[in-house]
């Protein structure tokens, strides 16, 4: 039985931005893996990649980190650009991988599973179905809003959302995918939304403007720390909810666990490549932001 499982795919990445171009691996499953393999919690990933991509996972697991790979013809291929705004960025999809089905995960055990769907068809509903008897689901909905129509990603809305989200435990969204989701403007509306649709924690990331958690009926404001430069932002999401899904795991509050989460995503966005730091470095991060 492992505390957290995350599912989904290993990408091959190319990231632009006004200082430089590079190849390198990504995916809600890489960044979120190398992230949450800094902390004390017992971790498993589930991935589907081609052969040329298993040198990644070879290398992961070289770290430590527990991976069950799946085969697939081709490893998801995203290219990133970002503008000079950090916040936002534009996106192709050169090719797609295998999707997840019920008979992969049957021996894989957790206490939380977090799904990193990068496109619509990746997990399917009846996995979520199934996990969720299993155990508590956390959500990261980016790609159940993607369609890709000639290699361009395209905003689209999450048919099966509402009989999906009624069995999740924690969803994690940005603002536009909130409106997309919801059709609100306002995130507080949004979140309620969302809350009445049966999730029990709503996290709504706003990049620089901090973050905000609806749980309980209550609101969380939290803070978005400034980073001493911005290097790169892939993967800023998936480190929040390495951190978040950690400190909740552990039996952290809200607030404290959203906070938490905030500083492993300030301090990753200092370098390229994903989050590499300690839980200690985390907290003497937070101790200087008082």
């Amino acid at each position: 039985m492992y505390d957290i499982c995350c599912i989904g795919h290993i990408t091959l990445d190319k990231v632009v931005t006004p200082h430089s171009t590079i190849y390198m691996p990504g995916g809600t499953a890489y960044y979120f893996s190398k992230a949450i393999s800094q902390m004390q919690v017992d971790y498993t990933l589930v991935t589907a990649v081609a052969i040329t991509e298993l040198t990644t996972v070879t290398e992961l697991r070289q770290e430590g980190i527990a991976i069950k790979a799946l085969p697939s013809t081709h490893s998801v291929f995203f290219e990133n650009i970002y503008s000079h705004n950090q916040d936002h960025r534009t996106q192709r999809v050169l090719q797609k991988a295998a999707p997840f089905n019920i008979d992969q995960l049957a021996d894989v055990q957790a206490r939380y599973y977090h799904l990193g769907p990068l496109l619509a068809d990746d997990i399917p509903l009846n996995l979520i179905e199934y996990l969720a008897h299993k155990g508590m689901i956390a959500l990261d909905v980016q790609g159940y809003l993607r369609e890709v129509r000639d290699q361009q990603v395209h905003a689209i809305n999450w048919p099966d959302k509402k009989e999906a989200l009624r069995l999740v435990t924690i969803l994690k969204a940005n603002e536009h995918e909130l409106e997309v989701l919801t059709g609100c403007t306002d995130i507080r509306e949004g979140a309620q939304l969302l809350a009445d649709w049966g999730v029990k924690e709503v996290v709504i990331t706003l990049g620089s403007m901090g973050s905000v958690i609806y749980a309980g009926g209550t609101f969380y404001d939290i803070p978005a720390y400034p980073p001493s430069a911005v290097v790169d932002a892939t993967g800023c999401g998936d480190t929040y909810m390495a951190g978040y899904l950690y400190q909740r795991c552990t039996g952290a509050a809200i607030d404290q666990a959203g906070r938490f989460a905030a500083a492993m995503a300030s301090l990753k966005i200092e370098a390229s490549g994903p989050f590499t730091g300690t839980k200690k470095e985390v907290m003497q991060y937070l101790a200087l932001q008082v």
